[in-house]
């Protein structure tokens, strides 16, 4: 089981953050494994953070993706089901940074014109954040 959070951070004028990863040159929200002896708000809150040094200080759940086909195969060939819950970062300080130990960039853009190539879990996550900003209901999958 590979338990994490993904966060989706936007500026003032609602473009959302974007790291590209230096592992695979994707452009991706901030995410990762939940760590021993913290919750999955914290994880979401420290990925953030380490990704892209800002500072999340409030967030709100509003998707999980549990589903049969949310598997990942590692580099060893160790298959993992996927548990993810992706937060709102409804607030947040500090300045970006524009690469780190995971990243080679980062950056605020507009949801209609996101760089590429975009991690398909993107496109997903940014529908699921309409839907729940629309009906309130934390979508489930």
């Amino acid at each position: 089981m590979f338990v994490g959070a993904r966060g989706v951070v936007r500026d003032t004028a609602g473009q959302v953050l974007l790291i590209e990863r230096s592992d695979n040159g994707y452009w991706a929200l901030p995410a990762g494994a939940m760590e021993l002896g913290e919750s999955i708000a914290e994880c979401a809150v420290r990925e953030v953070w380490e990704e892209t040094g800002l500072t999340a200080t409030e967030v709100t759940p509003f998707a999980m993706y549990t589903g049969p086909e949310r598997t990942f195969t590692n580099m060893y060939g160790d298959t993992y089901q996927l548990f993810v819950v992706a937060f709102r970062v409804d607030a947040w300080s500090g300045e970006l940074l524009s690469s780190t130990d995971e990243t080679t960039d980062a950056g605020f853009f507009p949801s209609r014109a996101l760089p590429a190539p975009v991690s398909d879990t993107v496109l997903e996550t940014l529908d699921d954040l309409a839907a729940f900003e629309r009906t309130g209901q934390v979508v489930l999958k």
